[in-house]
């Protein structure tokens, strides 16, 4: 059930100022809307300069997940606002694997901070990025490499592991071939 634009407002407007439990309310109010609370969270997102509700909304819109994917990657590409893109990215990458490949095509993007942004996201996934990751150093955009590269590197230990079995001599067409069915045995 879909709430009226009205009780999406009052939802938000305690995200912005309510109490501790009263916000918790409102989020899981929110929450239950789903889809619908996407586009009102990230306006009063782009409107509103409070941190505190900044980090609720950012945590309602990771929640909703799959679902928000495609707002949150247009509002980070057409958004201005450095603060606002970061917590949209921070969402993304709360969400987890589902997010995994939009935040990939977003390494092709001709401006460096989107896919600065975009490796923010993809760090803060973690593990489950590392495969596709790994996949896009074979990718026949510079860039889009470059930045897989960087990723697993700013990734730490784990990503260095993909990064030196993706560089060792053969790896890479070995494993693509056992992927592909293609490999002897």
């Amino acid at each position: 059930m879909t709430g009226t634009g009205e009780e999406m407002a009052g939802w938000i407007s305690t995200l912005k100022k309510g109490d501790l439990p009263a916000r918790h309310d409102a989020e899981e109010a929110l929450l239950r809307q789903g889809e619908a609370a996407v586009e009102p969270l990230i306006q009063a997102l782009n409107e509103d300069v409070d941190t505190d509700f900044r980090w609720y909304a950012a945590r309602v819109l990771a929640r909703i997940g799959s679902p928000a994917i495609r707002h949150l990657i247009q509002s980070l590409k057409g958004g201005k606002d450095q603060q606002v893109r970061r917590y949209l990215a921070a969402s993304l990458g709360e969400m987890g694997e589902a997010a995994v490949q939009p935040l990939i095509a977003l390494l092709s993007d001709p401006e460096p901070e989107i896919r600065g942004f975009a490796a923010l996201a993809l760090c803060r996934v973690g593990r489950p990025a590392i495969q596709s990751l790994s996949d896009a150093l074979d990718d026949p955009d510079e860039t889009v490499r470059s930045c897989a590269a960087l990723i697993l590197w700013q990734m730490g230990e784990d990503g260095m592991d993909a990064l030196g079995k993706a560089f060792s001599p053969g790896a890479r067409d070995t494993e693509k071939a056992s992927r592909d069915g293609t490999g002897t045995h």
